[in-house]
């Protein structure tokens, strides 16, 4: 079995609202998810980032506070097994945007969690550790 390797980004983009951290997840084919995608041309991975995350959620490109984590998984699509490497970054949310979400990229809803109950809500396991790196990063653990 030939693995097709694909590398990504995307960010975990928060803001902080009456001293509680807020996370915003995006709702794609049934699950709640993080903004993330592919790398294009010659762009950076921390470009590739901020583009996704700024397309996904319709927000100006998000500021990068921190590098988190990289994420593998594999999984099958159009009759191939990919393998895909994930860079996951920290992103502080602009003040006062209306985000929307990407419906071309079949996200259906947004909204801004608690940082405790993002890490319930998320679809995937490796999810939960991206928002643990991102909770280890931001409380100082």
């Amino acid at each position: 079995m030939q693995i097709v390797p694909v590398t990504a980004a995307g960010g975990v983009l928060y803001k902080v609202e009456n001293d509680s951290i807020l996370v915003l997840l995006i709702y794609r084919r049934g699950v709640w998810d993080l903004p993330k995608g592919k790398l294009e041309g010659e762009e950076s991975i921390k470009e590739c980032a901020q583009r996704e995350v700024s397309e996904e959620v319709g927000c100006r490109l998000p500021e990068i506070r921190q590098k988190l984590i990289t994420t593998y998984h594999e999984y099958e699509e159009a009759e191939e097994y990919i393998g895909k490497t994930t860079h996951w970054y920290a992103m502080e949310a602009g003040k006062e945007e209306d985000l929307e979400p990407e419906t071309e990229e079949d996200i259906t809803k947004l909204a801004w969690f608690p940082l405790e109950e993002a890490i319930e809500k998320v679809g995937y396991q490796n999810l939960r550790e991206v928002l643990g790196s991102f909770e280890n990063w931001h409380f100082g653990k």
